[in-house]
């Protein structure tokens, strides 16, 4: 036995520091990514902060188990996996997601569920009591969307079928708080399709701090216009139909409503005259009769936050704020002080950053300045008087941690370069940091405060250790600019990239490129963090010969407002004369094959693709669009009217800068990809430009995936498709 370890350890001694010889190492193929997902990083899911700010949950198996922040050590299992049985059954729910109470002893857990739309859903809810040890069903009527325990914990309120109703615990009896709902009609409790997708909400009811009311939004989107899905594999194909306001078409009504629960009266809220405006955010504040409502305007230009008295519903505006572009919509509103004074951040000095105003809305304060951006703001530490944010003050590549007090000194407590994303404890002694850079993969540790590393949660060290087995090129952050990429006032600017090189490089070879883009405003490509999938697939891409490059375009993020609001009103056209350039540029490196670059991107970055294509055909001989924009008045209004404005005041914005208008441009090679049932970038998108490119006779290919929506993921569905653009990349670029 001792020989054998010795021998053992010898080996490994020599592996260790010789590595693994280039001749051992392995390449990606993309069943691995695609089908076995071998490169998959490990995360860590349910951390909850408890109350006392010393311990927290994790869903372990199945079973939320609560840990102590700083030893690590187990305290307690709240949840039991196999506790889980409902009456009738042998097994138990499966537990992957959870809520509290206020006292920490009942749980709200969703199973079955049941995707609606892109980020909503609904399921079956059941309680688990923790001191009773007993499971119990929400309601055994039809399944539950955005179950939410009272304040007090003896209540939950939930919407079913565009409905709102309350669940008392004590009594067991349910009620139902609203009788209107219906289907493409009116929607109570939460958002119709729109809002969901473009304001990032789906929860539309919020209980008062003393839980005696409930506000709550009421969608009337009759007059909204229908978009149908059709989805296959029955003999009749079935049909969705669902409301979808594209650009310059009516929305739904929205009106917000207060529910009084002692006296089961509904009180309407005062949100102006004008009903062709968006209600991007409703919030109690620390007064549990005082509701704020940000009410913004159709062009999304001009913002009021209104505070309520929620009794009357009588209403006066506490927050002015206007643009000459648009306005943001974040979830950084914070009322502090007894409601004296309130956080916000804004884009008022030109790039992102936190204010302190009195709640009369004069400003106290700009708590942090500087030519950089505010990324997130992560809450308000009451007891120290800290506000704790993210910010790409280093740089625009990488995000760290902030804290700043109320006179506006900040205090930079992240400690590694890359992409730090924090979660922190009630009491904000402690945060769980997830980081990355572009070649780490995400690791998860338990920080102080001050960002002391306290131990680590997860490491994936298992895929650190598996991708050490393959040919990874380092990706080579760059920048560059040319006399075509300027700001509006003239000024030169460099755009950011990075670039993979093919494995085994020679720079005295001539290389393809794949050019991979997204491009749309406020976005970000070119990060220091982990890039996941993709990432990849580009790294097989370089092991083939083919050289990977991203380039953030004017109109991206983190740099600004003028550089990223400089596209308004012509979405599409800095952004193609920047891909241009960029492949210019490429052409005249050295190691680059000018004849031989390509460009990808979805989405947002499929209407990019599809444009540097048509409109850069001496520059670009290949091109991938999967799920594109091809013209904005396609694609929903709160989106597109944010950039764009509506169609019929700003058509030569829509009409110069939309793909299907450049067909007769094109010269090299096109695949065009789209999900046949995909709510989001609806097919008709491809369908239009696939017409276009028949009639001037231009060959392309396509593919379309039935009753896929815009991910394009299920079954082989992800394989396939990767399949389908590898070897379109390789006929076209490769050698």
């Amino acid at each position: 036995m001792k020989k054998s370890a010795l021998l053992i350890l010898i080996v490994f001694t020599i592996l260790f520091n010789t590595g693994f010889s280039q001749d051992s190492l392995k390449n990606i193929t993309l069943k691995e990514i695609w089908t076995e997902y071998s490169f998959m990083p490990k995360s860590v899911r349910g951390i909850v902060s408890l109350k006392n700010g010393k311990e927290y949950t994790m869903i372990k198996n199945g079973s939320v188990v609560v840990y102590d922040y700083l030893t690590g050590d187990s305290v307690t299992t709240l949840v039991n996996a196999n506790d889980l049985i409902p009456e009738g059954s042998d097994e138990p729910i499966k537990l992957r997601s959870f809520s509290m109470n206020n006292d920490e002893n009942k749980f709200l857990i969703p199973t079955n569920s049941e995707a609606i739309y892109r980020h909503s859903s609904k399921a079956d809810y059941y309680i688990w009591d923790v001191e009773n040890k007993q499971l119990t069903p929400l309601s055994l009527q039809d399944k539950q969307q955005l179950a939410d325990f009272s304040p007090g914990g003896d209540k939950v309120a939930f919407v079913r079928e565009n409905n709102i109703y309350i669940k008392d615990l004590a009594t067991n009896i349910e009620s139902q708080i609203t009788d209107d709902g219906k289907k493409n009609h009116i929607i109570n409790g939460t958002c119709d399709w729109v809002y969901e997708e473009e304001f990032g909400f789906t929860k539309g009811f919020y209980w008062s701090p003393d839980g005696t009311k409930i506000a709550y939004y009421r969608f009337d989107e009759t007059k909204v216009k229908e978009y149908t899905l059709t989805y296959y594999g029955d003999l009749y194909p079935d049909w969705k139909t669902y409301k979808y306001p594209k650009a310059g078409e009516d929305n739904s009504m929205v009106e917000i409503f207060v529910y009084d629960l002692p006296s089961g009266s509904i009180t309407k809220v005062d949100i102006g005259e004008e009903v062709d405006q968006y209600i991007p955010r409703i919030k109690w504040t620390n007064n549990p009769n005082i509701l704020a409502v940000q009410r913004l305007n159709r062009l999304q230009n001009h913002l009021h936050i209104l505070l309520v008295d929620a009794s009357s519903g009588n209403s006066h505006v506490m927050y002015t704020e206007e643009n000459n572009y648009y306005i943001d919509i974040t979830d950084n509103l914070t009322f502090i002080a007894d409601n004296k004074y309130f956080l916000i951040t804004s884009e008022t000095d030109g790039f992102n950053h936190i204010y302190l105003y009195n709640i009369d809305g004069t400003l106290n304060k700009q708590l942090t300045s500087g030519k950089w951006d505010v990324t997130d703001v992560y809450g308000f530490d009451a007891d120290n008087q800290l506000v704790y944010y993210q910010s790409a003050e280093s740089s625009p590549f990488n995000r760290d941690i902030y804290q700043v007090d109320l006179k506006g000194r900040m205090t930079k407590i992240s400690q590694k370069e890359g992409t730090n994303r924090a979660s922190f404890s009630n009491n904000f002694k402690y945060y769980v940091n997830n980081f990355s850079t572009i070649v780490t993969p995400p690791e998860y540790t338990v920080n102080m405060s001050t960002g002391e590393e306290v131990r680590v949660l997860e490491d994936n060290a298992a895929l650190r250790e598996l991708l050490s087995k393959y040919k990874i090129s380092k990706p080579e952050f760059f920048t560059f600019s040319t006399p075509e990429i300027t700001l509006p006032d003239g000024s030169q600017i460099e755009l950011n990239a990075w670039k993979i090189l093919p494995y085994d490089f020679d720079p005295e070879k001539k290389y393809p490129v794949l050019l991979s883009i997204y491009g749309g405003p406020g976005s970000q490509t070119v990060r220091n963090s982990w890039g996941g999938f993709n990432y990849m697939w580009y790294q097989m891409l370089a092991e083939q010969g083919i050289m990977v490059v991203a380039v953030d375009n004017r109109g991206t993020g983190a740099r600004g407002e003028v550089f990223k609001k400089m596209t308004y009103l012509e979405l599409g056209k800095y952004e193609t004369i920047d891909y241009i350039e960029t492949a210019k540029y490429l052409g005249g490196l050295t190691y680059v094959n000018k004849d031989k670059i390509g460009i990808f991107g979805w989405s947002y970055g499929g209407f990019m693709a599809s444009n540097a294509l048509f409109q850069g055909a001496e520059y670009f001989n290949t091109a991938i669009a999967v799920a594109p924009v091809t013209n904005w008045k396609y694609y929903d209004n709160i989106y597109t009217e944010r950039f764009m404005r509506k169609p019929q005041d700003n058509p030569d914005g829509y009409n110069n800068n939309s793909p299907i208008n450049h067909v007769d441009k094109l010269v090299g090679n096109y695949l065009l990809v789209h999900g046949g049932a995909d709510d989001n970038v609806h097919p008709q998108n491809s369908m239009d430009l696939y017409s276009a490119l028949v009639k001037v006779d231009k060959q392309f290919e396509f593919m379309l995936y039935p009753s896929k929506n815009h991910g394009i993921f299920g079954g082989n569905t992800r394989y396939h498709l990767y399949n389908k653009m590898t070897n379109f990349l390789y006929e076209h670029l490769k050698d």
